[in-house]
């Protein structure tokens, strides 16, 4: 009996003849919505339909692809491999698409972007709109948290944070930097006074995180500048100290994403107390090949760099 490599060959083609190349867009959609139904609804399809193609897929592979969780479905080890794959045979095809269409194809689909709760929030969901007006197939999932995203794990394709990222496989680059001011409203400085001096802020009520729930150290910038202040009020929300602030419950220490475009807010001693941090971009180095990844990793640099001097308080602390 052969079995030398031509006959290894032959089996590996006999079992690729065994499943339908549809499938692969089909796996990647679950890869990327985690719910039968939400895959289905995508494809036109029912659920029942998604399932009984995913099993033959696993089968005609002789492998299992995806845990079934109470997060969705999960890609197992052998799902991490052909997702590579399966990855590169959509962009390739991309590539295809626009060399023989004549001019480039609209990119489009479903990205996953991750960040921290407030930058999200306040300042890119509603800065979205701009990519989707350039690109109107493109489809966006924002994902805040306040705990490290795992780029590793796919918890999201792209990721946009203060401190850069660790994880293997994992490329990141500076794209900018942010200032952070202390912030207060009229109503409190009516009744408390504006400080003059760093020493005058002795006597002034402050908010903050909560210093034993700080998931990531590099949101402990009030402490950068100021040591034993009299806190009032602690949140582990960047938005909820946000508007503490606006409610008049002390001073916070925020960033300019955040607050310099407020009016209900004012910077308080911006030429003597500043703080900043940097943007990371990160992508796992299996993704950045992908078109529609990397259009939104040159649309997240671009904002950065065209709001820089609003970003790093250039227009604020003089």
């Amino acid at each position: 009996m052969n079995d030398g490599p031509d006959a290894v060959n032959l089996g590996f083609r006999t079992e690729l003849s065994r499943f339908d190349w549809d499938d692969i867009s089909l796996f990647l959609t679950l890869v990327r919505h985690r719910s039968l139904s939400q895959s289905a609804r995508v494809l036109s399809m029912t659920h029942s339909t998604v399932g009984r193609r995913i099993k033959g897929l696993e089968a005609a592979l002789g492998t299992k692809l995806f845990e079934r969780t109470a997060a969705g479905f999960l890609l197992t080890d052998s799902g991490e491999v052909l997702l590579r794959e399966a990855e590169g045979i959509e962009a390739h095809v991309a590539e295809i698409s626009a060399a023989f269409g004549g001019e480039a194809a609209e990119v489009g689909g479903t990205i996953r972007v991750a960040t921290m709760e407030a930058l999200g929030s306040l300042y890119l969901a509603p800065r979205f709109i701009g990519l989707y007006e350039r690109h109107p197939s493109m489809r966006v999932e924002l994902v805040t948290a306040s705990h490290w995203i795992n780029l590793s794990k796919r918890e999201a394709d792209v990721l946009i944070s203060f401190p850069k990222p660790g994880g293997h496989g994992i490329v990141s680059e500076k794209i900018g930097e942010f200032a952070l001011f202390l912030y207060a409203s009229h109503d409190y400085l009516d009744r408390y006074g504006m400080p003059a001096t760093v020493n005058d802020v002795e006597d002034h009520r402050f908010i903050d995180y909560i210093d034993e729930l700080v998931v990531i150290s590099a949101v402990r910038w009030l402490s950068d500048v100021l040591r034993d202040q009299e806190i009032t009020f602690r949140s582990t929300s960047l938005v909820a100290q946000y508007h503490a602030a606006i409610a008049s419950m002390g001073i916070a220490m925020l960033p300019t994403f955040v607050a310099a475009a407020d009016p209900r807010l004012t910077p308080v001693l911006p030429d003597q107390i500043i703080v900043k941090r940097d943007f990371w971009l990160s992508v796992h180095k299996d993704l950045e090949h992908i078109p529609r990844v990397r259009l939104v990793l040159g649309f997240l640099k671009e904002l950065i760099a065209e709001n820089a001097d609003f970003l790093n308080g250039t227009k604020i602390g003089g």
